[in-house]
């Protein structure tokens, strides 16, 4: 397990490099003296708007929207924005994560009265919020081509009105070289990500590699295709991925 002035571990995170200078993944990778590498595992691809107007779907006609990713929202404004469409402010956004519903005051004026999230990132605590708020409400979920079928199920069977809007499509990288490299952790963030890893390589085995993953949806999927985490987020004592990363590499992590 890296420690404090270990100067070999490599450690890759399965998304872009940040823009900023100043994300914490670079001050832990001072702190601690460990080599930290961005590589997305999956490639986002817009649905363009003229692809879109053939799904008949009037977003106006709907009160609530259900976010399970930060791609679902960029790509829920983004089609908006390109089809001039104007989102009410009465609209309820309920969010699979407090990180999703965070990402939200990029586009909109951030009101905890139509804001919404799970408690703990789970597919069952997003459903509890739901079920407060669902009367009269006409739900959107907009996702990817390949949507969580546990989301749609429940609306069905809680007689919910809604529309599945596909925005964008998920493909999975090249990754084969970047993973010969052989990391000493490698960190998930999307169930795309550990899936893109299977497909790359089917055969797949984690063996000395430490495996790190957000989000309780991830958790899931890693968990399926027999990718058990060492060390997870987010939990109560780890919000964020940075946090749980820091406690694993310091040693002070209890798995």
């Amino acid at each position: 397990m890296p420690k404090k002035g270990d100067t070999n571990k490599k450690i890759l995170i399965t998304l872009p490099k940040p823009e900023s200078s100043r994300s914490p993944y670079f001050d832990l990778a001072a702190k601690y003296n460990v080599e930290i590498d961005f590589y997305p595992f999956i490639t986002v691809e817009p649905i363009p708007s003229r692809e879109f107007r053939k799904q008949k779907i009037d977003i106006t006609s709907f009160s609530a929207v259900i976010f399970t990713s930060k791609n679902a929202v960029d790509h829920f404004f983004r089609i908006c924005e390109e089809m001039k469409i104007s989102v009410s402010q009465d609209t309820k956004y309920f969010c699979v994560t407090e990180a999703v519903a965070l990402y939200l005051q990029k586009f909109i004026l951030y009101r905890k009265r139509k804001v919404f999230y799970s408690a703990d990132g789970s597919n069952k605590a997003l459903f509890d919020v739901i079920s407060r708020h669902k009367d009269n409400e006409k739900f959107l979920y907009p996702c990817s081509v390949a949507f969580d079928s546990e989301i749609t199920n429940w609306l069905k069977d809680h007689n919910c009105e809604y529309e599945i809007p596909v925005l964008y499509k998920i493909t999975s990288s090249d990754i084969k070289e970047v993973v010969k490299k052989n990391y000493d952790i490698i960190c998930f963030f999307t169930p795309g990500g550990v899936r893109s890893l299977f497909e790359n390589f089917p055969k797949y085995k984690k063996k000395e590699t430490a495996i790190g993953i957000y989000g309780f949806n991830t958790i899931k999927t890693a968990e399926e295709m027999g990718l058990i985490p060492d060390f997870i987020a987010p939990t109560p004592e780890n919000p964020g991925m940075t946090a749980a990363l820091e406690k694993f590499i310091s040693g002070s992590s209890k798995k």
